[in-house]
């Protein structure tokens, strides 16, 4: 059994800084890429940021020199850094991970229950 927790978000005001966590627990061999994903209200999930095992990154251009993405390897955890934020930053986030359970065992993606992001003066 897999579970991705999350943390963090809530309210911020426009300009406003939030830092989002996602630990994931459970009998895991390892875990390829991590990746934050957002849905804003009758809008498809969007990538907003993705890391993989090695620390490669890449991110959405609206999030660009915004968002850092990181991850500690050891604990499992991915993070979202956000700083700027604009009103249309708002948005549940999700957190997902590509996990294998055993060595060249296949890769299965897991997601988080979502956190809520809002940014409102």
């Amino acid at each position: 059994q897999v579970q991705l927790v999350q943390s963090g978000g809530g309210l911020v005001q426009p300009g406003g800084s939030l830092r989002l966590s996602c630990a994931a627990s459970g009998s895991i061999f390892s875990i390829n890429a991590m990746g934050w994903y957002r849905q804003a209200a009758g809008i498809q999930r969007d990538l907003v940021a993705h890391i993989t095992s090695s620390g490669e990154t890449n991110y959405a251009d609206s999030v660009k020199g915004r968002f850092t993405i990181s991850r500690d390897n050891a604990k499992n955890t991915v993070y979202l850094q956000m700083n700027s934020l604009k009103p249309e930053d708002a948005a549940v986030y999700y957190c997902n991970a590509q996990i294998r359970f055993v060595r060249g065992g296949p890769v299965f993606s897991y997601w988080g229950e979502g956190t809520q992001v809002t940014v409102s003066s």
